[in-house]
């Protein structure tokens, strides 16, 4: 049995995991989240009756994710992490002859997982300083008809918001459904969410992996007016969110103070690293998100990585991405984890 002819050089996507003092490289919250969602976590657990399925339609969690955006729970819907939402899209509105558009730089996922569903991909550069550039949506979305476009805001690696007048121009250019990914959406002063509408193909993915200090859970969640909704809901497996992950889910909403003053700290160590690399020998984007992307200007990125990994701290190596040559990304630790990066990183750079 051989694999698909299409599927013959994918390969997987990988994030190291190494034994470090100090990871930066995965976006993920440095916090945990509130003891106290543990402690009502346990007592659910307790009380589950994990002889029975799982509410199929995820039901209370959809209402309680409904509420804090000010949608209706049709207008929702929970998976398995951001990742599975992003399948179920494709799967719903890509396949064979149905183009999923991009932008590099950008989240290597959406293309993977649309190749992965037998969804073709089409690429557009963005520009010089990893802008939207117009004349490329144009072209890929206008000219190839993309069945889905995945915009990433922040983006993915880079960091920059994509304004909401960009939004609406790759909406009018194209046919298709445009796919707004706001992963590190809590750390950004504006929502695509804002520009959901029915009779609109616009629809906002959101996970509880980066703000709600959830990543091991794998829980996401898609925004969208109802009927897109409702065709999405129908290409997934039956019961295929469990009862713990829902209960996880859902009581997680009830600490939504505790999430922002995460998030808040998190923003001002963003700014602090700002401040600090833009006095080093490096260029860096504005970020939006809980990293940073930035070049060393007088070393090779790759040896960058290798010395601070000498030092035990990890940073994501994008020196060899497409458009990203020489580049890192790190991620906004605690105030702790970003003095190690900054001395290590001071100490690399002479």
């Amino acid at each position: 049995m051989s694999l698909r002819d299409d599927l013959g050089d994918l390969e997987g996507y990988h994030s190291p995991q190494v034994d470090v003092a100090v990871r930066l490289n995965t976006n993920e919250s440095p916090y945990p989240p509130p003891d106290a969602w543990r402690a009502a976590l346990l007592e659910e657990l307790a009380s589950l009756p994990f002889h029975r399925y799982p509410d199929r339609q995820a039901a209370e969690l959809r209402q309680a994710i409904a509420k804090i955006h000010g949608v209706g729970p049709e207008q929702v819907l929970a998976a398995n992490g951001s990742n599975e939402v992003i399948q179920a899209v494709c799967l719903a509105f890509g396949g064979p002859g149905r183009a999923a558009a991009v932008f590099r730089p950008t989240y290597l996922m959406h293309s993977h997982i649309a190749r992965i569903t037998g969804t073709p991909v089409v690429e557009g550069d963005r520009d010089a300083d990893y802008a939207l550039d117009m004349g490329e949506v144009e072209r890929v979305v206008g000219g190839e008809q993309a069945a889905i476009t995945f915009l990433c805001s922040p983006n993915n690696p880079t960091g920059m918001l994509e304004p909401p007048e960009a939004i609406e121009r790759v909406l009018a250019l194209g046919r298709g459904l445009v796919v707004v990914d706001e992963a590190y959406g809590q750390f950004s002063p504006r929502s695509a969410i804002e520009q959901v509408r029915d009779g609109r193909p616009l629809v906002v993915v959101r996970t509880y992996s980066k703000t709600w200090s959830m990543a091991a859970a794998r829980l996401g969640y898609l925004v969208g007016p109802a009927d897109l909704i409702s065709a999405v809901e129908g290409v997934l497996l039956p019961y295929h969110l469990d009862a713990m992950k829902q209960a996880a889910g859902r009581l997680a909403l009830r600490f939504q103070p505790e999430m922002e003053a995460r998030v808040a700290m998190i923003v001002e160590e963003r700014g602090r690293l700002t401040a600090a690399l833009s006095e080093l020998s490096v260029d860096m984007w504005p970020s939006a998100a809980n990293f940073i992307l930035f070049r060393p200007r007088a070393k090779d990125g790759e040896e960058v990585w290798e010395q601070l990994l000498e030092r035990s701290v990890l940073v994501r190596n994008c020196a060899n991405w497409p458009r990203l040559d020489g580049c890192l990304r790190v991620t906004v630790g605690t105030a702790t984890e970003n003095d190690a990066f900054l001395s290590a990183l001071r100490e690399v750079l002479g």
